[in-house]
């Protein structure tokens, strides 16, 4: 069950937010908890058990963790959370890679593995993240172990971020899941926000996205430069509202139910470095990899040999989380090289130009970091990448290139400029009042726009759904 259905928004959300709100204080967890299940899995009936597993192995973990650390047991302490990190990395890897590896062995002539072909449990990136360092922070100190498994699981199976993000760490809601208060400005502001991803997903990502599917379609010998490059601004855009807008969502179904989740995208289109770039863009993932994997590594605070090294494992492990296909252990590694360049030595100079020309590099790179992240096969990647340098057959643009820019201008020019600070600040220049009027109607208008579209709807793709 996605956000952006029916059955979703007129079915599930009123019954849940109905029954979540009658329930007394004290039970809300519980019924939350069934609440989310039930939503899992609708879509993924069989892998509930696994999720559960997860749940309790992880609790159980951070029961032993306070305990033995608690009583001075250093040792035993790092067993337990190694045993967890241990578990939860290889029912990741069995899941989502192990497929991957064995057809890679059986491409290089090494039959040693069988493949599976088991379906990926949906949002295992995600949910696997928040439980595998649960026990960390309670080894670290950073929070206390939660004593109640109703509790956890409800931390862990919270379906406003579930199977999408943003990865929340236990320590960032432990307070919320125990006691949280209920403000109806907050349940307004959390409907204003889930409206806002709505549209996003709805009535740009969904519409550009089309654009995209069309060129990534094509032939290799009509692919032009210009077309190239609009088939992969098109992806740009349908990506970033396509994520953004389902954070968004989840943002606001937290605040409907009296959680805060941070902010998972800042604007990273307007970014005038690699480096900025990734500051905005998932930052909740970012956050997440420098915490656990970088800091431990050494961070910066060691040799330039050494920086490069933690940068590329970084960079390496934040393209595979993506996807079990090389092409994302390729574009990880990409900007691990673009960030290390940065920090050794490009990011000063880029420092130095005019502000325009630092906006023009970091999207040129960023573009062409989204065809090698679109496309799995490396023969058709080559193909695409190669049209848009101007080694393709195409030439600079034919007929097709003119229709689809004419047909899909509109949106290109409305998706441009929603991924800008542009209407935001336009609205916070508004007086007070006339703001406080204009919010609800724009807020009814969006959601009935978009529910049009979702009825008539036959393209309703959602890019992160099995990450």
């Amino acid at each position: 069950m996605v956000f952006s259905s029916l059955l979703f928004l007129f079915l599930y959300l009123p019954v849940v937010l109905a029954v979540y709100y009658v329930t007394p204080l004290r039970w809300r967890n519980g019924m939350l908890l069934i609440a989310n299940l039930v939503f899992y899995g609708w879509g993924e009936p069989t892998y509930i058990v696994l999720m559960v597993f997860t749940i309790v192995a992880d609790y159980i973990a951070g029961r032993f963790v306070a305990r033995f650390k608690s009583q001075g047991r250093d040792g035993p302490a790092r067993a337990a959370v190694a045993a967890a990190l241990v578990l939860n990395l290889a029912i990741l890897f069995f899941f989502k890679y192990w497929d991957l590896i064995a057809s890679t062995l059986r491409g290089w002539g090494l039959d040693l593995l069988p493949t599976l072909g088991l379906s990926l449990p949906i949002g295992i990136s995600f949910y696997t993240f928040q439980t595998m360092t649960y026990p960390v922070d309670v080894y670290r100190g950073d929070a206390q172990a939660q004593k109640s498994l109703v509790n956890f699981g409800t931390f862990v199976t919270l379906f406003p971020q579930l199977i999408a993000g943003p990865i929340i760490k236990y320590k960032e809601l432990a307070d919320q899941v125990d006691c949280r208060e209920y403000h109806v400005e907050q349940f307004a502001n959390g409907v204003h926000m889930f409206v806002i991803g709505l549209g996003k997903k709805v009535l740009l990502a969904n519409n550009i996205g089309m654009l995209w599917d069309a060129y990534k379609a094509m032939p290799a010998g009509e692919l032009t430069v210009l077309g190239a490059w609009l088939g992969v601004l098109a992806f740009s855009l349908q990506l970033y509202f396509d994520f953004s807008g389902y954070s968004d969502m989840a943002v606001g179904l937290g605040r409907m139910l009296g959680f805060e989740f941070l902010k998972n995208f800042d604007y990273p289109y307007i970014s005038r470095s690699v480096t900025e770039f990734w500051r905005r863009w998932h930052i909740s993932l970012g956050s997440w990899f420098r915490e656990y994997v970088y800091i431990p590594l050494g961070g910066n605070r060691v040799s330039r040999g050494r920086l490069c090294f933690n940068l590329m494992v970084v960079w390496g492990l934040t393209g595979l989380w993506h996807g079990a296909s090389w092409n994302f252990l390729l574009w990880g590694l990409y900007f691990g090289v673009l960030i290390m360049a940065e920090k050794l030595w490009l990011g000063r100079l880029v420092a130095s130009w005019p502000r325009a020309v630092q906006h023009i590099y970091t999207l040129f790179l960023v573009l062409v970091s989204w065809a090698i992240f679109a496309l799995e096969d490396f023969g058709h990647m080559g193909q695409y990448l190669a049209a848009m340098f101007g080694f393709a057959g195409g030439g600079l643009a034919d007929p097709a290139f003119g229709y689809y820019l004419r047909s899909y201008l509109p949106t290109l020019c409305a998706g441009i400029l929603a991924a800008t600070p542009l209407f935001a600040g336009l609205w916070h220049k508004l007086p007070k009042k006339v703001g406080m009027v204009l919010l609800p109607l724009l807020v009814l208008a969006g959601l009935l726009v978009s529910t049009a579209y979702l009825v008539d709807a036959t393209y309703n793709p959602f890019l992160y759904f099995r990450f």
